[in-house]
């Protein structure tokens, strides 16, 4: 029997309301993240069991945390909208590809938000369990300093720093879910790596971007609290150390360190981010904070592209 074309349309809606919930395209973007954290560990592929587990798993704990923190968000959201701000992001910014959140616009209840995020959460728990019990403690991890990023919004700039840890939390949980005993080092090359790449490329352009926003609702931003100039150089010091370190990402890993590769991945830091964000001052347009944003969002994305033409090739 052929489903009834209206309830069908509805259906497609909800999906679609709940997807943007999660931020799904950005998010598939960030699960490339975890991808080149195992492959370039590995120096070849995992099974096809554990890279199919790790795929499932991985959209899980990505789709679960970005709901968590519209759902933990969710009065202050609706606040910004009762004031008349638009949840409609710039034609620019990478998340304009979905509705901005949906549950303060009223579009999903709260409820719906919850169980989505939950269901999704339940599934992120029983993959990383079966991966290695380590990933599970990560992702509990992940989720409790996420909802204390949210609720640090009107309290410390320093919620920056929370969101630096949070993003390293796929990428080393990933090494866990292929190798029980990754070397100590390579772990801690990954995790300055990536949490660099938030601090600079995502973290804090995103708050500047919302700095009119921030300023009116008294929230404790980087750019609101330092200013634009100390804010420039937060994002520019941090993507420098984000490419730097990421030549050493490879040098520690099991995947050799052909000159050509470290070249590539040189290369391309430099231009996916140093230069971005060499080019912003004070003055900058809110155009070219979303063209780093952009940009630097693609940085992961770049990287697993690099190691995954080495282990072809």
């Amino acid at each position: 029997m052929t489903p009834h074309p209206a309830r069908h349309h509805r259906w497609r809606t909800k999906l679609s309301l709940f997807l943007a919930l999660s931020r799904t395209p950005h998010g598939l973007i960030d699960m490339t993240a975890p991808c080149l954290a195992a492959l370039l560990w590995l120096g070849r592929f995992p099974s096809p069991g554990t890279t199919l587990l790790g795929l499932v798993t991985v959209f899980a704990g990505y789709t679960a945390v970005y709901a968590l923190n519209d759902v933990v968000g969710f009065r202050t959201d609706r606040v910004k909208l009762a004031a008349g701000l638009s949840a409609a992001p710039g034609a620019q910014d990478l998340d304009a590809l979905t509705v901005r959140h949906p549950m303060a616009q009223g579009l999903l209840s709260f409820r719906e938000g919850l169980a989505w995020a939950l269901g999704w959460g339940l599934v992120a728990l029983a993959g990383a369990w079966h991966l290695n019990p380590v990933c599970l403690l990560i992702f509990l991890g992940g989720c409790a300093l996420e909802t204390v990023y949210c609720l640090l919004w009107r309290i410390s700039p320093y919620r920056s720093l929370v969101s630096g840890v949070v993003k390293t939390a796929g990428a080393v949980a990933a090494v866990f879910a292929v190798d029980p005993c990754p070397a100590a080092g390579y772990l801690l090359m990954l995790f300055l790596v990536v949490f660099c790449w938030e601090i600079g490329g995502q973290n804090v352009p995103n708050d500047w971007t919302d700095l009119e926003e921030d300023w009116r609702f008294g929230a404790r931003t980087i750019p609101v609290v330092f200013g634009l100039a100390r804010t420039r150089d937060i994002i520019l010091g941090s993507l420098f150390l984000a490419v730097v370190l990421s030549a050493g990402l490879w040098l520690s890993s099991q995947t050799p360190a052909e000159p050509l590769y470290l070249a590539a991945v040189t290369l391309t830091g430099a231009w996916m981010l140093i230069l971005p964000a060499w080019k912003l001052t004070p003055q900058a347009p809110r155009q070219a904070v979303l063209k780093l944003f952009n940009r630097a969002s693609y940085y992961p994305l770049a990287l697993f592209g690099i190691v995954l033409a080495q282990i072809l090739f």
